[in-house]
């Protein structure tokens, strides 16, 4: 279950919409509030207008990559996690995107929905 207080909002970032929005279905029945934007420029607009406890975050976007959003994070010494999603596997890709800040890594395709939510909760159960 989500935490008992207010829901712990998400922004998922993903260009591939049926993968987002079923993330975005199963984390709202989980009990979080949850929203959708499909490329890096969009996530950053919102981050900055909104309030995100956490960002899941694809790495290959149209217009603003998800390497571009974490490295403008990092500038501006974001404080909201960022779990990355993303079809690159290698380690090179991994490292790349903790050095910029993100908390957690998986490969979409070894990762189910389940396993994803899992991860939500254990990393806000833990903040």
């Amino acid at each position: 279950m989500a935490p008992k207080s207010s829901p712990k909002n998400i922004l998922i970032v993903d260009d591939e919409k049926p993968i987002a929005n079923a993330l975005c279905i199963k984390l709202k029945k989980e009990g979080f509030n949850a929203e959708v934007v499909s490329n890096g420029e969009e996530a950053l607009s919102k981050i900055t207008t909104g309030h995100f406890d956490l960002i899941f975050l694809d790495l290959m976007m149209p217009k603003v990559s998800g390497f571009e959003v974490l490295e403008v994070l990092k500038s501006r010494k974001n404080k909201i996690p960022v779990i990355v999603s993303s079809n690159l596997s290698q380690a090179e890709d991994i490292g790349k995107a903790k050095s910029l800040g993100a908390v957690d890594y998986f490969v979409k395709s070894d990762t189910t929905l389940s396993e994803a939510v899992a991860k939500v909760k254990k990393f806000l159960d833990n903040k």
